[in-house]
């Protein structure tokens, strides 16, 4: 499943609704991206994320087939949000439900290092000072991402 939303998620939901259904999963691997309040040596007061929707679900999807071609999974779920976010609000939600751990697991993190950097997310920063500023991927999360070839 896949969502691109301005509103909040429940965590709990999210998880209820990625097992239900599933006996086979023996394993279940979420990750929550959340706002920070320091960015690149920045003090972060909200962001702004925006997307090109039909750019952004073209992409999710072929993301989310190829996690599925690549390891042994049952079901992903895929929740990004857009719009204005303050301190703490989450971002975005990975999760990955498998009969196995190494599998979820490995599913889980190939699906976040390549949302964080080639997924067409727009995001801005507002900073100290009333600053703002357009934010791209960190050499860090590019580096992650080249991993998986």
């Amino acid at each position: 499943m896949i969502r691109v939303q301005e509103q909040d998620f429940d965590l709990g939901e999210e998880y209820q609704a990625l097992v239900a259904d599933d006996s086979t999963s023996g394993a279940v691997v979420l990750f929550v991206g959340r706002v920070r309040d320091l960015n690149q040596g920045h003090k972060v007061h909200d962001l702004y994320l925006e997307h090109y929707p039909a750019m952004t679900t073209k992409y999710l999807q072929q993301l989310e087939n190829q996690a599925l071609e690549l390891w042994p999974i049952e079901k992903v779920t895929l929740i990004h949000r857009v719009g204005k976010l303050s301190l703490q609000d989450q971002i975005v939600l990975v999760a990955v439900s498998s009969a196995h751990r190494e599998a979820a697991f490995e599913a889980a993190e190939y699906l976040m290092d390549l949302l964080k950097t080639n997924a067409p997310f727009w995001k801005k920063e507002h900073i100290e000072g009333e600053q703002t500023r357009w934010v791209e991927a960190n050499h860090k999360d590019t580096i992650a991402a080249a991993q998986w070839g």
